[in-house]
């Protein structure tokens, strides 16, 4: 436990105080971001406001965890190190996507089939690997069975291994996909994204924490055990991930300081999607992480509607948090309340993750 709470409080402290310090140098070099000029109009004083803050972010979080195993004196195990480099892998693709923006001075960055590359290649690595490094009793980081609360008897590997890890690839990449562009889209309103994250995270903590007191290794053989590699080292990387998140809050709180940008928000969606694979929990985090799902959804709709009506629009902007901007709502307003909404959504998470162990019994 001892780990976990240094873990987070590293995470807080490093990028509390290294994100204002980040903020002079990108101003000095004049790396601001640049503004859709189809979105709120309100929104175009954000024009120059610096960018690129999740580097802040991922260093903090990885430097976070590792203060944390090795206030224990302990290695790294191998579940951590994957849900890092696929945070670390996802967060280069979004450098790059902003560093464009930043040097053409515009609002697009990375073409959408590079984007889709970068992304691929970092979500295959991840999706091989994940089924590889068996522990003393063969447990892998990660399953080829549908998860929800547990790992169900939906397995992927019904017609064979070869099979089973090929669409393991595909089911793996199409989670860590969706979770980093629903935190991209999420990412539209100061502090929202990051305020979120630091409440999907902080669910996490408790679940691996519980996952750790109840695993197969340890636990009595009659109740219903986890099976996960790693709990605890996954505990101590999602408590790194939240401090860090919630010291960047502190910045990017409004009138945000300094944004994210894509290098955060692909992080955070990747490291999102690895936590759920990890945790054998990959369906339940759609429920803990029920706003960022709020706000694809929105962005689904709106696209889908409009292409089926011929024109006509549900929302008056998409994503969600912009159709409430322009209701009139004030952006404080709004992210405040979107914050009620996401911790109505984890603790329905967790209240339901605990409730099945309950049931179990």
């Amino acid at each position: 436990m001892r780990a976990v709470v240094f873990a987070g409080g590293l995470g807080v402290l490093l990028s509390l105080l290294a994100t204002p310090l980040f903020i002079r140098y990108l101003t000095s070099r004049k790396f601001g971001q640049f503004i859709r000029q189809d979105g709120p109009a309100s929104h175009h004083v954000k024009r120059g406001t610096p960018t690129m803050g999740g580097v802040v972010i991922i260093a903090a979080a990885v430097l976070g965890w590792l203060g944390g195993n090795a206030l224990v004196g302990r290695a790294p195990d191998a579940s951590s190190m994957l849900v890092v480099l696929l945070m670390v892998g996802l967060g280069v693709v979004g450098f790059l996507d902003d560093a464009i923006k930043i040097s053409r001075e515009r609002s697009l960055g990375l073409k959408a089939r590079w984007k889709f590359l970068g992304q691929g290649i970092v979500g295959i690595s991840f999706g091989v690997l994940a089924l590889q490094f068996p522990n003393a009793d063969g447990v892998t980081p990660a399953s080829t069975a549908i998860s929800f609360l547990r790992d169900t008897a939906l397995d992927l590997a019904i017609w064979g291994p070869a099979i089973g890890l090929i669409l393991f690839v595909l089911w793996s990449n199409l989670l860590i996909t969706a979770w980093s562009n629903a935190v991209n889209l999420t990412d539209g309103l100061d502090g929202l994204a990051s305020g979120t994250a630091v409440i999907f995270f902080g669910a996490y903590v408790l679940i691996a924490i519980w996952q750790l007191n109840q695993s197969c290794a340890a636990a009595d053989p009659v109740a219903r055990c986890y099976e996960v590699r790693d709990p605890w080292d996954l505990a101590i990387l999602a408590a790194a991930i939240a401090g860090a998140s919630l010291g960047f809050l502190w910045w990017n709180a409004s009138p945000a300081r300094i944004f994210m940008g894509d290098t955060g928000s692909l992080a955070l969606g990747g490291a999102i999607a690895g936590m759920t694979m990890l945790t054998r929990t990959e369906l339940l985090g759609v429920i803990v992480g029920g706003l960022f799902v709020l706000v694809v959804a929105s962005s689904v709709l709106q696209i889908g509607w409009f292409k089926i009506s011929g024109g006509r629009r549900l929302f008056k902007m998409a994503p969600l948090h912009h159709h409430f901007e322009l209701m009139g709502w004030g952006e404080v307003t709004i992210v405040t309340r979107f914050w009620i909404i996401a911790a109505m959504f984890t603790g329905l998470g967790v209240g339901l993750f605990y409730a099945e162990w309950v049931a179990a019994q």
